[in-house]
């Protein structure tokens, strides 16, 4: 633990709340942003400003996540915002003065007014990773940032169909925008790029253990370790072992243990979803301690194929097929079809992907709030 980022995260809350509602049709969920940072290093200061009287509900789960509400009680307008940014940006460089330990600072807003801030800690030698909403996020932020992550594009953001798009079906447009009431976890797409998955996708049982029915190795477990191992090869200089792994679990659900899925230790577990080929062991930096691969099996030429009769099946009569619950028309086709064996973190990256091959056309549709696909020549 001792090479581990500590991390102070600070959340523009107002900011966030605002541009979800605006530009993403729901609310702001932290879970998703805790996620990302959980395969980053450890979070030791969580601190939200705003002024909470217009963020009730919000504040419950804040102060469920543990983050420190900083109350900003000022009137409405921009004497208000000012002072919430000025009381962060100050708390921020005391922070980075007084508390050496802490190497990474997040800054969770898309305000450019921040941009001296972030450069400031930047000059004091701290890390800095920004978040915001993309279509919120003013240009001048992101490059100042050693790392700037966009929320809408985090796992566990997800669009939520409308009622009338459903009604709809494939290909055909709904002509109205997305309401902006979601339950809760789900999220509709931005303008300009998200993931266009379904919840149902995203939690996908069959990705990680395609035909395994071990009662001990539920599917959700298996998803969890496939998602968090491939955000840890991201976000990771060095290799992904089975220490660094469990403790990243544990900072997405300090609840987690092994001995809840049936298995004595971590590393039955790890040998029980390898050998259902949800992950790959090799020899580690230390005896004990393996270091933990995502395998690449499948032909990405014949998932290409299947994506493009799928779509041509689904096309037929239609001007485009939406990518929301395709899928699953993929997987009624072929069942052990699964993105992530041929190293895709997500459907939508898959359709990318197709799309950059030219086996398929993928475009933002505003009306439809979903990418349309159609097939080429």
């Amino acid at each position: 633990m001792a090479n581990e980022e500590r991390i102070a995260l600070f959340l523009d809350y107002e900011n966030l709340a605002l541009g979800a509602r605006d530009h993403l049709g729901g609310d702001f969920e932290l879970k998703p942003v805790m996620d990302a940072l959980a395969e980053r290093g450890r979070v030791v200061v969580r601190r939200a400003y705003a002024d909470w009287s217009y963020f009730d509900e919000d504040r419950r789960m804040l102060t469920r996540a543990q983050v420190e509400l900083i109350e900003m009680t000022q009137r409405m307008g921009a004497s208000r915002k000012n002072a919430a940014d000025i009381k962060m940006a100050v708390d921020a460089i005391e922070m980075a003065f007084s508390k050496d330990y802490i190497s990474t600072f997040v800054i969770c807003t898309g305000d450019s007014d921040f941009t001296p801030l972030v450069l400031k800690l930047r000059e004091l030698d701290k890390r800095v990773i920004g978040f915001g909403v993309r279509d919120s996020t003013s240009k001048m932020l992101p490059p100042a940032c050693d790392e700037f992550l966009y929320y809408d594009n985090l796992e566990g953001v997800e669009p939520v169909p409308t009622k009338e798009s459903a009604a709809n079906g494939p290909g055909k447009k709904s002509g109205r925008s997305r309401k902006s009431t979601a339950e809760e976890g789900s999220r509709t797409s931005p303008p300009a790029e998200a993931p266009a998955e379904t919840a149902a996708e995203t939690a996908d049982p069959g990705d990680a253990t395609d035909e395994a029915t071990d009662e001990s190795a539920a599917p959700d477990l298996a998803v969890l370790v496939a998602q968090t191992v491939s955000g840890l090869q991201s976000s990771l200089a060095g290799e992904v072992t089975a220490s660094v792994l469990k403790r990243t679990l544990v900072r997405k659900d300090p609840t987690f243990s092994e001995a809840d899925y049936g298995f004595r230790a971590f590393g039955e577990l790890l040998r029980h979803l390898a050998d259902r080929n949800v992950i790959e062991l090799s020899e580690g930096p230390a005896k004990g301690d393996p270091e933990i691969l995502l395998p690449e099996a499948g032909d990405k030429e014949e998932a290409f194929a299947l994506l493009r009769s799928v779509v041509d099946e689904l096309s037929k009569g239609q001007e485009s097929v939406p990518l929301s619950g395709l899928k699953d028309q993929l997987r009624r086709k072929e069942p052990g079809f699964s993105e992530k064996k041929l190293g895709y973190r997500s459907f939508l990256q898959f359709s990318r992907a197709a799309a950059t091959e030219g086996v398929i056309t993928l475009d933002w549709s505003d009306i439809d709030k979903d990418y349309l696909l159609e097939t080429v020549g």
